[in-house]
């Protein structure tokens, strides 16, 4: 016991300046944890939290039954998937050619190049949904507007769920595309430039070296990457769905309902806090029991590119 705390001592000032992240954590992590409990009752106002009627798994049941916890499960799986493969493909390319930009004027424009797709990243969900309304409003949007000019017949989007998914991934890839090639290309600027060197020297060209050189050395960044985005797989992106396609579209909510849409339509709309936390704790434990078995899977094939 005391040589733990001459090693506590010795490791004091760590300690310290770790003092406010867990505090952080304390306070909004797991101090809110009992509210769990919402799950587990048909809460009223009048009883509380710990007052109201329990009522066991009968929430989950309800949400399974009617079939609305596999269409939330399966819409936020699916999003997330698109938007990790196609993300991280369109990065990867995007952080390459960068890579492969030589010369003075070449140079330039990949800086500027660089600055223009990082933007995005950096612009409101907000900000977002009024440019998209702005571009796929019936009466006054961009894209109707031209086709009228042309005398064709114009396009309710917000009508037809059947774009939205194609609609909604392009947009997330406009968005984030910028900031993850940074990522990648930052990766490719730690790759030694000898190596890159002697391969020219011995006649590989730009594939060659692409394929034999840069894409294996970016191999563990894009497995910790990927790690943490399948650690997220089962969280939607609340701001870019809740600003693009609102809250009350009901045309829509086969395509395009997540579950944190649907936890927040519980909260301020139908006030079912019961199901809202029940859907939260499900996808909680979903989330978790996924990031532990997949990188379980990753350490058994190579332990060092596993998180843990």
């Amino acid at each position: 016991m005391k040589a733990r705390l001459k090693k506590l001592m010795k490791k004091k000032t760590l300690l310290f300046m770790c003092l406010p992240a867990i505090a952080f954590f304390f306070v909004f992590s797991y101090l809110p944890m009992p509210g769990v409990w919402l799950a587990f009752v048909q809460f009223n106002y009048k009883d509380g939290i710990f007052g109201s009627k329990f009522v066991g798994l009968d929430n989950f049941r309800f949400l399974v039954m009617s079939g609305q916890l596999w269409m939330l499960t399966k819409n936020t799986i699916l999003y997330n998937l698109a938007f990790i493969l196609a993300g991280n493909i369109l990065q990867v390319t995007v952080a390459i050619l960068f890579n492969e930009m030589v010369g003075k004027f070449l140079r330039a424009y990949k800086k500027f190049a660089q600055s223009v797709m990082f933007l995005p990243y950096f612009i409101s969900t907000v900000v977002i949904g009024v440019f998209a309304y702005n571009f796929l409003n019936v009466q006054t949007g961009v894209i109707n507007s031209m086709l009228r000019q042309m005398e064709r017949d114009t396009i309710n989007f917000y009508s037809i769920p059947q774009l939205w998914p194609f609609i909604i991934v392009l947009v997330y890839l406009w968005q984030y595309t910028g900031y993850g090639s940074i990522v990648y290309f930052a990766a490719i600027m730690g790759i030694d430039s000898e190596m890159m060197e002697a391969s020219e020297i011995d006649g590989a060209n730009a594939f060659q070296r692409i394929r034999y050189i840069l894409l294996p050395c970016l191999k563990p960044t894009f497995i910790i990457l990927l790690l943490f985005a399948l650690g997220g797989i089962m969280k939607g992106n609340f701001g870019l769905f809740y600003n693009l396609t609102g809250a009350s579209n009901t045309a829509l909510y086969n395509k395009t309902d997540i579950i944190e849409t649907f936890v927040f339509r519980c909260l301020n709309v139908s006030f079912n806090f019961s199901s809202g936390s029940a859907v939260g704790l499900y996808q909680s434990l979903f989330g978790f029991a996924l990031v532990m078995t997949v990188n379980t899977i990753v350490k058994k094939i190579e332990p060092d590119y596993s998180l843990f």
